[in-house]
């Protein structure tokens, strides 16, 4: 990744923050994207203090105008737009369908849904402008698959990010972008420690019902995951949909 430049939002903990520092660490020079603004500086300082090069922007990934400005900044401050990881998400709602209000609807429609079309629509434009392809991933879910009970509007939206993905990979695929997705299982994240004590469930029983291993995935095995796909070792894999999640679909 020497001398590319990276976008990942959500970076500022979790598999965002995982995935920007292991960008930086392959050479990227790495636009640090989120709204939580400590922690999102804090991942950027993570990314300089080992030698790397960072910059972090605050942005609502919802949010057309800061979305365009989270690229702009990246151009101005780097030059270039290489590669981007769509990482920003928040969890899923706790009650079935007919008992979802609208506003939480509305906020992870926004969130999970709205800001990937929102980010990739930027990133697609800025390398066509700059005429030299470049590769983007979009974090979608293994609930692009197979549906968790009480998560009915959170499954519609990773599904939509595999709609998108594949569409626009169809699209831009002669254009030399490539865009796929990772699929990632049960991810020991603060998103996934919060929704299990929100459902008042047992750590070790969660994590053997949703991985062979019977233990949760870790940040940087996702990471791992993005680094590659956005590198050339990944060079004929298009609209892809890689899942990372200890076997949980193979079940």
């Amino acid at each position: 990744m020497t001398g590319r430049t990276a976008v990942v939002t959500g970076a500022a903990g979790g598999i965002g923050r995982a995935t920007a520092l292991a960008f930086a660490e392959a050479g990227a020079s790495v636009t640090v994207v989120d709204l939580a603004a400590d922690e999102g500086r804090e991942t950027a300082r993570l990314i300089e203090q080992a030698g790397g090069r960072a910059r972090f922007i605050p942005a609502d990934v919802g949010d057309a105008t800061d979305v365009q400005h989270m690229i702009d900044e990246t151009v101005k401050t780097f030059g270039r737009l290489d590669c981007a990881v769509n990482a920003a998400a928040i969890g899923p709602e706790t009650v079935p369908l007919a008992e979802c209000d609208e506003a939480t609807a509305d906020r992870l429609l926004r969130v999970n849904l709205m800001s990937v079309f929102l980010c990739m629509r930027c990133e697609i434009n800025q390398m066509l402008e700059q005429d030299t392809g470049g590769a983007i991933v979009n974090i979608a879910s293994v609930n692009s698959f197979r549906p968790q009970p009480h998560q009915a509007v959170y499954t519609a939206t990773k599904h939509g990010v595999l709609g998108l993905t594949r569409a626009a990979a169809v699209d831009y695929a002669s254009a030399g972008i490539r865009i796929n997705a990772i699929c990632p299982g049960a991810i020991a994240t603060p998103m996934l420690d919060a929704a299990i004590k929100q459902r008042g469930r047992d750590p070790s029983e969660v994590a053997d019902r949703l991985s062979l291993l019977g233990r949760f995935g870790r940040p940087d095995e996702i990471a791992k995951a993005a680094l590659w796909l956005c590198s050339d070792e990944a060079s004929f894999t298009i609209g892809h949909a890689l899942a990372v999640d200890g076997g949980y679909l193979a079940r």
